[in-house]
């Protein structure tokens, strides 16, 4: 049994390939890296959005979540120098930004209790495409069902989903950002699917 079209479709398995960096974005990380501002700023602009989606995602705190984007982009602009593009910039980006996300959620248990919103609450969430008015809220209603649901899945598990279903990262880049063989994220999103949605239909 599964759980809806919307949501299969959201959970589908990853490619194994990462997509291939832009001549661009190689640009101007090697621009940057001899320290042109202005070819960060562009790096950030291209990468801001998904990254502080990342945090939200991560900490459901909008106030933690822009405090942790803007830290993850001046621990990027210092330690520029050393990366060798070897992963993708958006792979060596989500690797910074999941640290930090872990050392700010062991430090704020009392802070998150007051300031924690549902997903749906957050502001400048990534927002869906245009859809009819019934179509939304039968979305948005999956959707608020499906962070409940991984919620309740181990660490380890949400997290490859959060990677590849929401992030859009292959398998390939999840294992360098969790540190872990590819083969590793192939077993953890097959358990995490399985988890989740037979969480799903017991919900039902």
């Amino acid at each position: 049994m599964t759980a809806s079209p919307a949501i299969d479709a959201l959970l589908a398995t990853a490619s194994t390939t990462p997509a291939r960096p832009s001549t661009l974005e190689a640009e101007k990380v090697r621009a940057a890296q001899d320290g042109d501002m202005r070819a960060f700023e562009w790096i950030v602009r291209q990468h801001e959005e998904r990254l502080y989606g990342f945090c939200c995602r991560w900490l459901r705190c909008t106030h933690d979540a822009r405090e942790v984007c803007q830290d993850a982009f001046v621990r990027a602009w210092q330690a520029l120098p050393e990366f060798e593009g070897r992963a993708r910039l958006s792979t060596w980006l989500y690797q910074i930004a999941l640290n930090l996300c872990r050392d700010r959620a062991k430090t704020r248990a009392v802070r998150q209790r007051d300031n924690t919103l549902a997903l749906e609450e957050v502001e400048d969430a990534p927002l869906c495409p245009q859809t009819t008015p019934d179509e939304n809220a039968e979305l948005k209603s999956e959707l608020q069902k499906l962070h409940r649901g991984l919620a309740v899945l181990p660490e380890k598990l949400r997290m490859v989903l959060m990677l590849t279903a929401f992030e859009g990262l292959s398998q390939e880049e999840c294992a360098e950002v969790l540190g872990c063989s590819v083969r590793g994220v192939e077993g953890r999103v097959y358990r995490a699917r399985q988890m989740l949605l037979d969480w799903w239909n017991e919900e039902r």
